[in-house]
């Protein structure tokens, strides 16, 4: 569940790449860069209204995540387990087969039929555990867009009050190599989104 940007631009790899050379600063407050140019003219830079989230936290820390990662959790176990009987029953068929044969209690061409039953068996087997780990795969790509989609819904909500210019997604140092912590608004979006998540839950249940 980690590596899914939220809020991406442009942009914003460019400030991240220039680290510490263009600031991010606090909304309302300057920060001035002095160009080498020629005539030693001073180019006065100011960037405002910058903010970021650590996204592998918002992720992992959002209580949807926990709800929904039980349920595809089990789904995707029992899934698993189905396919451990069906692997375990064909394996035993295997042995059973090849114990007739190495006590002659079979003739060749039974060992044939039944040998060619069983990698027929094989074969639908190996589709089986595909289709099911296709379909496990898409149970927690689904979970993810749901995830996301709601984080998302949340944060647009969130910046019409905040009015923020640019939130940005942090994730193992990227894009923001560095920048001020104040500029981390990750713990507030963490409160707000799971608050809202309990309310609308509590809501849906009654």
């Amino acid at each position: 569940m980690k590596n899914v940007p939220l809020i991406l631009s442009i942009a914003a790899v460019v400030l991240a790449i220039a680290g510490c050379v263009l600031s991010i600063i606090r909304p309302g407050s300057e920060k001035a860069a002095v160009s080498g140019t020629s005539d030693s003219t001073a180019v006065v830079t100011a960037t405002s209204g910058i903010v970021y989230v650590d996204m592998d936290r918002i992720v992992q820390e959002y209580d949807m995540t926990s709800d929904l990662g039980a349920v595809v959790e089990t789904k995707v176990k029992n899934m698993m387990d189905e396919v451990t009987r069906r692997r375990d029953q064909l394996q035993n068929e295997a042995m059973e087969l090849q114990n007739k044969i190495n006590k002659g209690l079979i003739t060749r061409s039974t060992a044939e039929v039944q040998g060619q039953d069983l990698q027929q068996k094989q074969i639908e087997f190996n589709e089986f555990a595909n289709q099911k780990n296709n379909e496990a795969i898409e149970e927690q790509n689904v979970m993810m867009n749901q995830i996301l989609d709601a984080i998302k819904t949340f944060m647009d909500k969130y910046n019409e009050e905040k009015q923020y210019t640019m939130i940005l997604t942090n994730q193992g140092g990227m894009p923001v190599f560095c920048a001020d912590p104040a500029l981390d608004i990750t713990d507030d979006v963490l409160t707000r989104l799971n608050e809202e998540y309990i309310k609308e839950k509590n809501k849906s249940k009654k």
